[in-house]
C-alpha cells in the first residue's frame, strides 16, 4: 500500500512546521495549506517557501471560502489540523468545524488528525474555569468528526518539551534557571514530556496505521515520565549545582489566578490540573494506545539529552 497524502492546515505554526517536516521525512506526499490571513508576515511566507522547497505542495486555502477548503482537502488522503486557539472568540478552535464541513463534502479522506496534541478533552470535564475552554472546543470539533462519520486519529501529546521542559516547568520563562527553582506542590506529581520533533514523527506514523483509526493515541515515552524533582536533578546533575527550591501550595497557586488576564487564566488552569491533579498519568492506557508501545523504533529525545541544550 502506497502512502497517503497529507494536507497539513497550520503548517506555519508552532507544532505545524514539525508537521510538516515529519511527514515529508517519512515519504508522504505533502500539502500546506497556504492562507491568506497571513498577509505581511515575512517569516511566515519564507516559511512556506521552505516547505516548497523541501518537495511540500502550497495549496491556497481559506476558512472564509468552503469551496477552497473542498479543493484543497480533495487532493489528499489525510488531513491534519494544527491551529492553536488564542481562547478568543474571533480565532478559536472551533474554527476547524467549517474544516469538518469542508471533509464531510469532499467524502475522500481516510482520515482526520484535529488539532489537539495536548491533555485528552475527553478526561477534563472536570477542568476549570476558563482554562476549560480548550478541552469543551475540542470536544465539540471531535462531536462534529464522529457525527459526519468521518474516520480520525486523536493524538495526546501531553507536554510540549519547549514550554515545560526546558523551562523545568517555572512560568513565564522558556530557559531553565541556574540559582531558585519553584516546586508545585510536592513536585512529585508524575509528568510526561515530549520533544516537538517526536511529537511530529509519532503522529504521520499513524497515519497508515489500522491500529489508530478512530483512536485516540498517547504520546507517553517512558523515559520522559517524570516529576518535577526528577526534572530538576537532571538539570542540576547538568551544570553541576544544586538549585534552591521553595514549594508553591495549591491554595497558592490557585490564588495566583487571581486578576490575570484571561489567557493567563487559562494557561495556569492548565498548570494546575497537570501539576497539582496529576491529570497526565492519573490513568491507565492500553499498549494499543501508546505511541512508543506502538512505534518502538522510534528512538525519542529523552529529557537529559533534552536539557543539553540549554547548557
Amino acid at each position: 500500500m502506497g502512502k497517503s497524502k497529507v494536507l497539513v492546515v497550520g503548517g506555519t505554526g508552532y507544532i505545524g512546521r514539525k508537521i510538516v517536516k515529519a511527514s515529508l521525512e517519512q515519504g508522504h506526499e505533502t500539502y500546506v495549506l497556504q492562507r491568506p490571513d497571513i498577509g505581511l508576515d515575512t517569516e511566515k511566507v519564507q516559511l512556506l517557501l521552505s516547505f516548497k522547497k523541501q518537495g511540500a505542495h502550497l495549496v491556497e486555502g481559506s476558512f472564509s471560502n468552503h469551496q477552497s477548503l473542498v479543493d484543497a482537502v480533495k487532493l489528499v488522503d489525510v488531513v491534519i489540523c494544527t491551529i492553536s486557539g488564542d481562547h478568543s472568540r474571533s480565532h478559536s478552535l472551533l474554527m476547524q468545524l467549517k474544516l469538518v464541513d469542508a471533509i464531510k463534502d469532499a467524502g475522500n479522506v481516510k482520515r482526520f488528525l484535529p488539532s489537539e496534541f495536548g491533555m485528552d478533552p475527553a478526561r477534563m470535564g472536570h477542568a476549570l474555569q476558563p482554562g476549560r475552554v480548550t478541552f469543551d472546543e475540542k470536544m465539540t470539533i471531535r462531536k462534529a468528526i464522529e457525527d459526519a462519520n468521518i474516520h480520525f486519529t486523536y493524538i495526546s501529546a501531553n507536554c510540549f518539551a519547549g514550554y515545560f521542559a526546558g523551562n523545568l516547568s517555572q512560568m513565564r520563562t522558556l530557559f531553565p534557571p541556574r540559582d531558585k527553582a519553584v516546586l508545585y506542590g510536592d513536585g512529585n506529581v508524575k509528568v510526561i514530556y515530549v520533544d516537538e520533533d517526536d511529537v511530529a514523527t509519532y503522529t504521520i506514523k499513524t497515519i497508515d496505521d489500522p491500529r489508530t483509526l478512530n483512536k485516540t493515541i498517547y504520546l507517553r515515552p517512558p523515559e520522559n515520565i517524570l516529576t518535577q524533582r526528577e526534572l530538576i536533578e537532571k538539570w542540576e546533575k547538568l551544570i553541576g549545582k544544586q538549585l534552591d527550591k521553595s514549594t508553591l501550595s495549591e491554595h497558592d497557586f490557585l490564588s495566583s489566578m487571581q486578576g490575570l488576564d484571561y489567557n493567563a487564566d487559562v494557561g495556569i488552569g492548565h498548570f494546575y490540573h497537570i501539576f497539582f491533579e496529576g491529570c497526565l498519568t492519573n490513568f491507565e492506557v492500553g499498549d494499543e494506545e501508546e505511541a512508543s508501545k506502538l512505534y518502538p523504533e522510534v528512538k525519542y529525545t529523552r529529557m537529559d539529552e533534552y536539557l543539553k541544550l540549554y547548557v
